[in-house]
């Protein structure tokens, strides 16, 4: 699978972390017939790193390892992230859309040649593990501004995963704001009985209005359900509620013209695209290519 690249998309606390650890942790280990064991534990197959949380001098330390006497602090050599990753393991690098241009030219190489070099080293090291990646960022944005270089994310996406919000997963579905209660209650309570996740379920109904769009997604239910354990309330954030979906207008013109199916699908893709903000994304949903929907998108918004 290492040429197959997996890139995750969603706003921030939608879990797009787990997701791929799960799918980082899931993928094939050959197994020793003479040993009679796997030749190696899927616990350790799965390396993940947040470049948000690294100066640009340090990022490239911690992604590729560096040399003894590389730079000043240098005292010992230092494996980097994929000098760490199995052959049949998998790298999470989070946040990718906040690297800078040179980084993710380094990157972009290892990607292509699966070849890579400690800093202060020009010995070649191969990498032949799976990359995932993920970020909150609009790349579809930062690709137009010249932030995101193009040929760097079409290496990146062999496969993309949308990650939905809190918002649309109870919009769909009504029901599943018990579910992820009953299960995020188990962090806090061990073994919640159906009747205090009941509770929980209704004074979350009571303290927090049908139209919140819940900004912190499912990292913020989980605190919602810590405060009201503890003080019986929630008040969220005060910010202008995203529109559901049904309100997507459907009137007739000011000459009781009823709107053609090209206008439908047009104000539907702009809606679409106030929510995720990235034409691809858009296109997946409406199974329309990238060019028609951004058409469709910026017509009449100039």
């Amino acid at each position: 699978m290492e040429d197959f690249s997996l890139l995750l998309l969603g706003e921030t606390g939608t879990g797009k972390s787990l997701v791929a650890k799960a799918i980082g942790c899931s993928g094939y280990i050959p197994f020793d017939s003479a040993s009679r064991r796997f030749v190696e534990s899927f616990t350790t197959s799965f390396k993940a790193i947040n470049l948000s949380q690294f100066s640009p001098g340090v990022l490239e330390s911690e992604l590729f390892g560096h040399k003894k006497g590389a730079f000043t602090g240098a005292t010992n050599h230092h494996p980097g992230l994929f000098a760490k990753c199995s052959r049949y393991g998998s790298v999470f690098i989070d946040e990718i859309g906040d690297i800078h241009i040179p980084i993710q030219v380094k990157l972009l190489n290892v990607l292509q040649d699966r070849c890579f070099s400690p800093v202060g080293s020009l010995e070649q090291h191969r990498f032949e593990g799976r990359v995932i990646s993920a970020t909150s960022r609009p790349l579809e944005q930062l690709i137009e501004t010249g932030q995101f270089r193009t040929d760097f994310y079409y290496r990146l996406c062999s496969d993309v995963i949308t990650m939905p919000s809190l918002r649309q997963r109870i919009h769909e579905n009504h029901a599943e704001l018990r579910e992820l209660i009953a299960r995020l209650l188990q962090r806090v309570i061990k073994s919640p009985d159906e009747n205090l996740i009941d509770r929980i379920d209704a004074r979350i109904k009571e303290v927090v209005p049908n139209d919140y769009h819940w900004p912190g997604n499912v990292r913020e239910l989980e605190q919602c359900i810590r405060r009201i354990c503890l003080t019986g309330t929630y008040q969220g954030q005060s910010f202008t509620a995203v529109k559901p979906i049904n309100a997507v207008p459907f009137q007739m013109d000011a000459n009781d013209n009823h709107p053609s199916a090209q206008q439908l699908l047009q104000t539907y893709c702009r809606y679409l695209y106030d929510q995720h903000q990235s034409f691809e994304t858009v296109a997946r949903i409406v199974n329309l290519d990238r060019r028609t929907v951004k058409k469709y998108i910026t017509q009449g918004k100039a």
